[in-house]
């Protein structure tokens, strides 16, 4: 049951939008969310609402309950341990808490558990060309302050390959940070030998998993990166909520960069000391009805089951790039027909810019997304300002791919080209 099956789930998705039925092709911004995610938290800020962790009452004690269980389920679904899950405001601010920690053992934060971590100048860090600013800029400031190197593996056509990143690691490498899946191209990383190249030169790994933990089976631990990052936002799930995934060892290891209550054992006026992970990296209250209700999420789609979404998403993704390869004057961008690509496809209309092109798809009920997709430097490799991205997800239908493209054929023409 996918699909058509699954719609009724989502009551957003039953609406018109300027007089068309609504057609979200935008879940790689935001998916929307079921009625049981919606309940999740909606019981439980009218029964259970209080502050975790604190209290010694009833509701404090069940508020913690339900938001470590949500923690446990979150874990469950990507194939980690409940305490290498931390909490973040998104996943932005996941991938920032690892640099500012990194940051922290440079100045020598940490002690000597931390020093494995130190960057210094002459030391490297590596990215791709093709990264979300989330997983671009954090590295770009840490360089600045260790007074390390970032370098980055170049794309050809918006795509890079493991060859193409060994052209770039080298012996001084300590960190390599990348996506899972581009939120442009849709193209897969190679992680597994991404994994193996780190190794061989004992560098860590980031994983920017935004795009692949809602659409396919995560197991980070069989995986073997150090860690990663995705948002409860773009999985059915609220926003103000992400995720930090480090390897225990390792996030027992880095010394907070942000600090405060709810993450320490003993404060002094002359300093502190930390909790373990995770919840030395939770500082302050944290987003408890946010958590409830991804413990949801996470929950539904494992009822559906990810194999099927997968399956169900690589269809429509093959329709849409082959339906839109087929249109006069658009330029798809990301992997050709045969090759691995996720449930999205980003194209330019000649003749057109982007954000003309989105108005009139949004004119007919059809929600994309449109401008640089927060990758401006991947734009710039392209020579473009701006794409239009269509993407899918377990509720949309063929139905609603052919919409699209029936209406993406009427752009050039609309505009007089």
């Amino acid at each position: 049951m996918i699909g058509a099956d699954l719609r009724g789930d989502f009551p957003l998705l039953d609406q018109t939008v300027n007089g068309h039925p609504l057609v979200y092709l935008d879940s790689a911004a935001t998916a929307q969310r079921p009625r049981v995610v919606l309940d999740a938290e909606r019981d439980y800020l009218e029964r259970r609402n209080s502050a975790v962790h604190r209290g010694a009452h009833t509701l404090a004690a069940e508020a913690t309950e339900e938001f470590e269980g949500a923690r446990e389920a979150v874990a469950r679904f990507v194939g980690a341990q409940p305490d290498e899950i931390a909490w973040q405001a998104n996943a932005t601010d996941a991938l920032n808490t690892v640099a500012f920690a990194i940051g922290a053992a440079s100045r020598g934060r940490g002690g000597d558990a931390a020093r494995r971590f130190a960057l210094a100048p002459g030391d490297e860090i590596v990215v791709t060309e093709a990264e979300h600013h989330a997983n671009l800029i954090p590295w770009q400031e840490l360089a600045a302050q260790t007074g390390a190197t970032l370098r980055y593996v170049p794309v050809d056509d918006g795509l890079w390959t493991i060859e193409d990143a060994r052209a770039v690691v080298t012996e001084r490498t300590r960190l390599i940070a990348f996506a899972h899946v581009s939120n442009v191209t849709g193209m897969v990383a190679p992680v597994a030998e991404v994994v193996d190249l780190a190794a061989s030169v004992g560098a860590l790994t980031v994983l920017d998993a935004c795009q692949s933990a809602p659409h396919r089976m995560l197991a980070l631990r069989e995986l073997g990166v150090d860690f990663a990052a995705f948002s409860a936002h773009k999985m059915l799930g609220p926003t103000g909520l992400g995720v930090l995934y480090g390897r225990r060892e390792l996030l027992n290891a880095l010394p907070p960069g942000r600090t405060g209550g709810s993450m320490i054992t003993t404060v002094t006026m002359d300093g502190a000391q930390y909790l373990p992970a995770p919840q030395r990296f939770e500082a302050g209250t944290q987003a408890v009805s946010q958590a409830v209700a991804f413990g949801a999420a996470v929950g539904y789609l494992t009822a559906v089951g990810m194999d099927e979404v997968l399956a169900h998403e690589h269809a429509l993704a093959a329709r849409l790039h082959d339906g839109l390869a087929g249109i006069p004057g658009l330029r798809l961008i990301g992997p050709g027909r045969g090759v691995e690509r996720a449930g999205l496809v980003a194209f330019d209309v000649e003749g057109v810019h982007a954000h003309d092109a989105g108005q009139y798809l949004d004119a007919r009920g059809i929600a994309v997304r449109v401008g640089h997709h927060c990758a401006q430097p991947l734009h710039r490799r392209l020579g473009l300002t701006a794409s239009v991205r269509a993407s899918v997800y377990l509720y949309n239908t063929e139905a609603d791919v052919d919409t699209f493209l029936e209406a993406a054929a009427g752009i050039r023409p609309y505009f007089g080209l």
